[in-house]
This record gives structure tokens, C-alpha cells and sequence, in this order.
């Protein structure tokens, strides 16, 4: 069996749990939000596959489940003595905080649904104060917006030590279905020769290398990918001097299925062999 990571996410309803797994999302790890916990050694089982390439996976567990208080105890122990690293973050939040972020949201408490919403939070202290004990880790979200409480996370699992603190993000999309509205910067390689023309390699995607050989060498793709790793050596270092966390770089084509993902996935992997943690992801891939 590889040696995965496997972080539980817990804790009071209201205190961040689902922001802090989007946290662990973005600095690479395979996420699933309120998985029964009875299914959780299959799910290991399953990801623990060599192929999968799976070394991190981080879920939330709670009260939302009505089994869980009963089964986790056992199945968390029968996974820890298979050799899996388990690992509890429990997040917790004063009570005030608690109930003002219920009053934000008009949602209503897993433990009091039709009832007086203290009474819920207080008897959901009770029941998850044997699995607190047990966390690696609590996190008190009593001050934090949720930009905040992502740093907090990101931070805890990534240190803080220069050439780390940077998350990057790097997005491939299509123009015709409109720019990323998060993106901090957007490049055009609409420029280069394109696949889609090319009978043999219109049906294919940017995975394919067949259509990464014909992009990335073309005299257009040679001059911009090496323009693209000065410019990206020069600025990220500079960010990171100013304390910015994450960098959102977006690369657009025609339709998002050809140009724009072999770039995306070349630059992706210029920042993984520099030690960054880096996410690429392909937003119109399967649009056109």
C-alpha cells in the first residue's frame, strides 16, 4: 500500500469545514465532502491505487451523517493499524460566532431543525467532545472570514518558509465562452498555428501529445513558452516578496480545447518542477 494522507475534516456546524476543504483542494489534495464514514475504507481502498496517483485525500465528517459518532472510532482505528496516516482537523468557533454566521445564512442546525438553535449548537458540543480530544489539530474559526481561514489551512500544510507560501492556479478556457472572472492574469496564445484545422488532430485535446508536439513546436510556440517561463520567473518571486498567497494565471484560445491546454499544462509543470504547489485545471476542455 503507498503512503497516503488522509485528513478528516470535523467539527460544530458553522465553524468553516467546507472552506477549509476548498483550502485543501487548492493545494492538490483529491476532496469529498460529508463521505459516510462507513465507506471510507473502500474509498482508500480504491484511491490507494498505484495508477490513481492519489498520495493526499481530505474529507469532511460530521454530524450531517447519523452513524458517524458510533462508527468512527472503530474504522478510524482499523485504518490507522492498516498503515494509512489519519489525520483529525477539528474546527471549532465561539458561540456568538456560531449563531451569527446561522443568522447569515438561514440555514438551519443538523441537530435542531425545528428547535431553538443554541440548543442545537450546545448539544452538538457535547456529542463531538470525545473526537476533539482525539484531533491532531483544532482550529478555532471564531475571528475568520473565509479568506482568512483559507490561509490559516493552506498555511498549516504548507509552512510558511520561503518558496512556499505562493498557491498557484493555472486555468486553460475558451473565449467564445468568456473570460475567467477570477483569473489575476489572462494571456491570448490565439496566436499559434491551431489543431482544430488540422484534420488528424481536430478531434483530439491538449492531453494529447500529438497535439503538444504541434503547438508547442511551431516557431510561435518555442518563442512564447520561453518568453512565458522569463516572464513567469521574474514576477512570481516578487509576489511572493509581497506576501501574496495564491496567483490565478489564465490561458485562452478559440474554444478552450486545444492551444490554451497545452500551454496550461506546460506551464503547469514549469511550476511543479520549481517545488510550487500548483493546480491546472481546464474550464471549456470538454465544450467544444
Amino acid at each position: 500500500m503507498k503512503q497516503m494522507r488522509v485528513v478528516i475534516i470535523t467539527g460544530l456546524s458553522g465553524s468553516g469545514k467546507s472552506s477549509a476543504l476548498r483550502a485543501l483542494e487548492d493545494i492538490g489534495f483529491f476532496c469529498v465532502d460529508n463521505l459516510p464514514v462507513v465507506l471510507l475504507p473502500k474509498f482508500l481502498e480504491i484511491q490507494s491505487d498505484p495508477a490513481k496517483e492519489i498520495t493526499q485525500v481530505a474529507m469532511v465528517m460530521d454530524l450531517r451523517e447519523r452513524g458517524f459518532l458510533a462508527k468512527y472510532p472503530r474504522i478510524f482505528k482499523k485504518l490507522k493499524e492498516k498503515g494509512y496516516r489519519i489525520e483529525i482537523l477539528f474546527f471549532d468557533a465561539s458561540d456568538e460566532a456560531i449563531l451569527h454566521r446561522f443568522s447569515e445564512t438561514r440555514r438551519s442546525h443538523p441537530l435542531a431543525p425545528r428547535g431553538l438553535l443554541m440548543e442545537g449548537v450546545n448539544l452538538e458540543r457535547a456529542k463531538l467532545e470525545p473526537l476533539k480530544e482525539m484531533a491532531s489539530k483544532v482550529f478555532d474559526t471564531t475571528s475568520c472570514n473565509v479568506h482568512q481561514l483559507k490561509d490559516i489551512v493552506q498555511r498549516h500544510f504548507l509552512g510558511s518558509s520561503p518558496g512556499r507560501r505562493l498557491v498557484i492556479h493555472v486555468m486553460s478556457f475558451g473565449y467564445r465562452y468568456g473570460l475567467p472572472a477570477d483569473a489575476d492574469m489572462v494571456l491570448d496564445v490565439r496566436f499559434l498555428p491551431n489543431p482544430h484545422f488540422v484534420a488528424a488532430l481536430r478531434a483530439l485535446d491538449g492531453h494529447d501529445p500529438r497535439v503538444g508536439d504541434y503547438v508547442l513546436k511551431s516557431a510561435g510556440g518555442r518563442t512564447f513558452i520561453r518568453k512565458l517561463f522569463d516572464l513567469m520567473s521574474f514576477l512570481i518571486p516578487l509576489y511572493e516578496k509581497e506576501g501574496k498567497s495564491r496567483f490565478n494565471i489564465a490561458l485562452g484560445c478559440t474554444g478552450g480545447r486545444h492551444r490554451s491546454v497545452v500551454m496550461a499544462n506546460r506551464l503547469g509543470a514549469f511550476f511543479a518542477d520549481k517545488d510550487y504547489f500548483v493546480n491546472v485545471a481546464h474550464r471549456d476542455i470538454g465544450k467544444s
